[in-house]
Formats: C-alpha cells, sequence, structure tokens
C-alpha cells in the first residue's frame, strides 16, 4: 500500500516525481522520499509524513533528469525516516523503491546476507542488498536483478537506480499494481496512471513476474527467464481535472456530492438505443449458468455485497452468499456444483480478493470482477469485469464507489431477472433518476448534517448504528465510515441484536444512529430505539418519507424500498465528514489507512 514514480528523460525531474507523489498519497502517506541520479551519483531526500514535508527537505539546487519516488504505509518498521524509501544497498550503488510484502525476507537475510549491516527494518532493504550481492558475484545488473526477484516470496512492484548507469530504470512487479509511461524523449514508471498524466496518457500494462528495462527511448520487456515479450500500449482514460479537489476543501467531500452524477453516468453506460437495461451476454449467461453466486470482498465493498445479496436474490432469484476475502482466502467452505465468483473492488488492486481470485482460477471456476479500475489486476484476471464509471476517486474512505457498486449490483440483478422473464414492479432507470435527484437533495442540505454531526458526534466516545433488513448493511457500512475518519469508535448492529448483549455498553449520552427506511420493520426498528433510549442513548433517527415521525431527526426523499441504501448512505457519509471536521481530524488521509489495499 505504496505509491511508486520515476522518470528518465531530458529535463529536470524533481518537480514531475513529487508532483507524481502528491496524486498517490493516498495510497500511503508516513513518510516519502525520492532519489534523483546525474553525473554527480545518487542524491536520496527522505523524510517521515507527507509529501509537503518531503518537498521543504529537497535540495533545488540538485538537478537531475532520472529518478525514482516513493510514499509510503508502513508494514515492516515504524514509520520513520530511516525506514522511508528510497533503499540503497551498502556500497551506495543501488537504490530502490518497492510496495509489496516479501514473505520470506528473514529467510534472505539471515542465510544470504548475514554479513551485512542492515540500516532499517523493512524488508525491503533485503532486495537491494540482495542484488548488490549478485552483482558482486560477477552477474550483470540486468541477471543480478532477475536472479533476485526469482528469490522473492510475496508481492512487489520495484523501480532500481544503479549509480554506475544514468541511462536506466529496472523495474519489476508481482502482485502489486505498477505501470510503465510511454513519452517523447522520456518514459515514466507509477503505481496509477493519475500520477503521472501531467506528461502522458499512453501506458504500458505490466504482469505479474516480469521485468522491465526503462531508457528514455525505449522500454523493454522480460520475463524473469530472460524471454522478451512484446505488448502493445494502452490509453488512460483519465482526465487531469477529476482529480483535482477544484473548490471543495476536501476530496471526500468532492466524490460525496458526485455521487448523482455518478449514478447518471451508471445508466448511461449500461442501457441500449431503447433504454432497455443490457449488460454483456457473457456475464449474463454466467450468472444463468451458476446454481450459486459467491461475492468476495473487503470493508466497504463488502457492505456492498451484503447489499448486492438482497438484490440478486430478490430480483433474479440466485443464491447468494457473500464472504470477506482475507478469511475465505484461508478457510474455503464447501462450495456449489456450479459457483460463479464476483469480486467487488473499488482499486481493482485488492490483495486479499487478488489471493482468492487465484485459487478460483486453479480450480476452472468463472470469476466476475466488479471494479472502478479498467485494467486492474482484479479486472485483468477474471472472466469478464463490469466498471463502476464513478471516476476517481482519492479520498481513503469510499463514497461514491460504494453508491456505484450498489448500482452495478443492482443493474447485474435486473439484467438477469429480465433473462429469465421474472416481472418486477418497477422500472430501475426511472428509479435510478429518482435516485439521483434524492442524492443531489441531501447534498444540498449539508449544513443540516453538519448540525447533526456537531450534536450527536462531535465530543463522544463511541456510537452505535442500528437498522433492520437492507437497512443493516447500511448501518455497517455508515459505522465504518465514522471510525475511519473520525475515529469513534463506532459499530452497526441489526436492531434486535442489541439486546443479545452490546445494549450493556449503552450509557447516558451514547449516541445512537438508527435508519428506518423499510415499512416491513419500521415499528421493530422503533421498539428497538425506545430499548436504547429507555438506557440513556441520544437517538438520532434517519427515516423515509412516508414513515417519518415527530422524533425523527432526518427524513430523506422517498425512493423504492429496494434501492434505500443508495439515498441513506448519503447522510452517514456526510455525517462522518462533519464529525471528522469537528473532531480535528485529516479527513482524506486518516490515520493508519491506505487507499489501495495491495498487502494481504
Amino acid at each position: 500500500m505504496c505509491g511508486i514514480v520515476g522518470f528518465i528523460g531530458n529535463r529536470d525531474c524533481k518537480e514531475i516525481l513529487l508532483y507524481g507523489l502528491e496524486k498517490l498519497e493516498y495510497r500511503g502517506y508516513d513518510s516519502a522520499g525520492i532519489a534523483l541520479i546525474n553525473e554527480d551519483g545518487v542524491k536520496v531526500f527522505k523524510e517521515k509524513g507527507r509529501i509537503a514535508d518531503l518537498r521543504e527537505g529537497v535540495d533545488e539546487s540538485v538537478m537531475a533528469s532520472r529518478g525514482i519516488g516513493h510514499t509510503r504505509w508502513a508494514t515492516h518498521g515504524v514509520p520513520s525516516k530511516v525506514n522511508a524509501h528510497p533503499h540503497q544497498s551498502t556500497s551506495n550503488r543501488f537504490t530502490l523503491v518497492h510496495n509489496g510484502v516479501i514473505e520470506n525476507y528473514d529467510i534472505i537475510k539471515k542465510a544470504e546476507l548475514a554479513d551485512v549491516n542492515f540500516v532499517s527494518e523493512t524488508d525491503t532493504e533485503v532486495i537491494v542488498q540482495l542484488i548488490d550481492k549478485n552483482v558482486n558475484s560477477g552477474l550483470s545488473v540486468e541477471e543480478a536483478f532477475r536472479k533476485t526477484l526469482s528469490t522473492l516470496k510475496g508481492s512487489y512492484a520495484i523501480g532500481l537506480l544503479d549509480a554506475q548507469d544514468q541511462d536506466t530504470i529496472y523495474v519489476a512487479k508481482n502482485k502489486s499494481p505498477l505501470l510503465v509511461g510511454l513519452g517523447d524523449g522520456f518514459n515514466v514508471v507509477a503505481s496509477d496512471a493519475m500520477a503521472m498524466l501531467q506528461v502522458t496518457k499512453q501506458y504500458v500494462e505490466l504482469m505479474d513476474k516480469e521485468v522491465v528495462i526503462v531508457k528514455k527511448d525505449s522500454v523493454q520487456i522480460l520475463k524473469l527467464n530472460g524471454d522478451k515479450v512484446e505488448r502493445s500500449p494502452f490509453t488512460a482514460e483519465l482526465d487531469a481535472s477529476d482529480i483535482e479537489k477544484g473548490t471543495y476543501p476536501h476530496y471526500m467531500l468532492k466524490e460525496i456530492d458526485e455521487q448523482p452524477f455518478v449514478m447518471r453516468k451508471i445508466i448511461s453506460q449500461y442501457q441500449d438505443d431503447n433504454g432497455q437495461i443490457l449488460l454483456d451476454e457473457d456475464v449474463r449467461n454466467a450468472m444463468l449458468a451458476a446454481d450459486r453466486v459467491y461475492i468476495i470482498a473487503c470493508g466497504t465493498s463488502y457492505h456492498a455485497g451484503l447489499v448486492g445479496k438482497h438484490y440478486i436474490e430478490k430480483f433474479a432469484k440466485v443464491p447468494v452468499e457473500v464472504h470477506v476475502a482475507s478469511e475465505f482466502s484461508y478457510n474455503m467452505p464447501l462450495l456449489s456444483e456450479k459457483p460463479l465468483f464476483i469480486f467487488i473492488s473499488q482499486s481493482g488492486e485488492t490483495a486479499d480478493s487478488r489471493s482468492v481470485l487465484v485459487q478460483v482460477k486453479e480450480h476452472g471456476y468463472k470469476a466476475l470482477t466488479i471494479t472502478n479500475v479498467p485494467g486492474s489486476t482484479l479486472s485483468r484476471e477474471a472472466d469478464y469485469t463490469l466498471l463502476l464509471h464513478a471516476g476517481p476517486e482519492i479520498a481513503v474512505a469510499s463514497t461514491k464507489a460504494y453508491t456505484a457498486q450498489l448500482a452495478v449490483l443492482a443493474i447485474l440483478a435486473v439484467d438477469v431477472a429480465n433473462a429469465k422473464g421474472i416481472k418486477l414492479d418497477f422500472d430501475i432507470i426511472q428509479e435510478f433518476g429518482i435516485i439521483a435527484n434524492a442524492m443531489e437533495a441531501l447534498c444540498n442540505d449539508k449544513d443540516r448534517f453538519d448540525m447533526l454531526a456537531k450534536e450527536f458526534l462531535s465530543t463522544t466516545r463511541n456510537c452505535f448504528f442500528i437498522g433492520r433488513g437492507i437497512d443493516y448493511y447500511v448501518c455497517l457500512e455508515g459505522a465504518l465510515k465514522l471510525k475511519e475518519i473520525s475515529y469513534i469508535q463506532a459499530e452497526g448492529f441489526a436492531g434486535g441484536e442489541l439486546k443479545h448483549g452490546t445494549i450493556a455498553l449503552i450509557e447516558d449520552g451514547t449516541p445512537v444512529i438508527a435508519l428506518s427506511t423499510q415499512e416491513h420493520v419500521n415499528l421493530s426498528i422503533r421498539g428497538n430505539v425506545k430499548e436504547v433510549v429507555a438506557r440513556g442513548a441520544n437517538p438520532c433517527i434517519i427515516s423515509i418519507r412516508g414513515l417519518e415521525n415527530d422524533e425523527d431527526s432526518y427524513t430523506v426523499p422517498a425512493v423504492h424500498e429496494d434501492f434505500t441504501s443508495l439515498v441513506t448512505v448519503v447522510p452517514l457519509q456526510l455525517l462522518s465528514y462533519y464529525a471528522a471536521l469537528h473532531r480535528d481530524c485529516d479527513v482524506d488521509k486518516p490515520r493508519n489507512l491506505a487507499k489501495s489495499v495491495t498487502v494481504e
């Protein structure tokens, strides 16, 4: 969960690298560094903290047209200047940046590098020291690089500089994302295309266990055995303006506000010329052939999967199981005879989910990825892909990607229902239009959510969310958002479960946020609210128009009962946002978290 950039060309690259790291800071922001190489050798600048801290430490007088950079989310070793990347070999000849986790680093350290004086606590330093040792044994740099990679177990995206060769950046990838960008008289390296949109939109996709020799006027891709690989570039379909905050104080607020647009974008992408829902025929046939669907996801995407289960089972009449990827990877349950796996991931790079996908493919099962990033690892390696079309999501706490996931899952369920001849009581295109309008109304009522956050969440130590049915699934997501960015201990519960133990935690003034949007459980959830109020809780009831009562704190616009999750989550997102502001938290970059979870 780190970001890598690199540049080799014919102009000073300091600002290019720093700007690129700023665009990747959502991937890690506990430390950062760059290495610049010129005729005077390699200059390394590292700092604990944000890219802004690194900027202050970079010597502006150093001019270099080659360099690599890194922004870190710590896995091995505490956040510090010493543990920050780039790391150098003892000889100072080799300088390296790395994203991923080397699982056998300690074995290598003891077996092959026992005589090396290590500076950092990282697994990364093992790589650069082993490359140096292999070169000293008589191998060329390329041979030493490939031999070292063959020794490593785990995940890596690597950029390597050789102080004795100013004309090359050595690059490699396994399980962790990395791209090579092509320019006129220069080439770049980046974990994400958005980091280098400032200079190019042409990128070459890298596959696992490939080595790339990057020069300013050439890119050579090799397998670990040295065989050459030919691959055409692709154009990154991103607009640089999409990844700017504009007039917004935070990316999260911008992305919350973009949700109505995303809903309309999804409608436009998944309908035919006659205004009917239309998916890829192969995806539809895979769903029709399955006797059970297994949704695999993590975090926010897992919560979206729970709502997706409701859609697929209710509309398409296909049984669904939803699993946390990190658990499924090591504890695969007994499967049905004809399973279809659906992987949900905003980035398409989630390591836990990819671990499951590898196992699924080994068993010969079909897999569908629902992701926001075309060309991502999960998209490439699955049989089918459905895109979210949400645009870049920069804030660590996911908002518009979550609602996009719900929307695409609903479309998938409706498409399969239509193929089966199942009659539904709604027109999903029409309903999504109503939902987009409701989202706009909620986004335009920010002052009210600011006031509610101040009233209920500005000073509390903990908070509970309760709901029933699909409201419960939204409560899980609401609690996650709140804990992610405000650091309030927040938990989501099925309303009826509180009295089976958790109600013991209710104290005077404890905020309990309750969702009530389902008529068939409306009285039940309101009864649960009475139970916590009797123990001293401070209730914040969010209802839907038509079910509202005088004691409710907020009423959302009416939408079809099956799609309330798409609108009720918006108030919870805004409450979390304003709670974080009132508590002086870093909204876009909460502590200890990274956007793209590329390590297991």
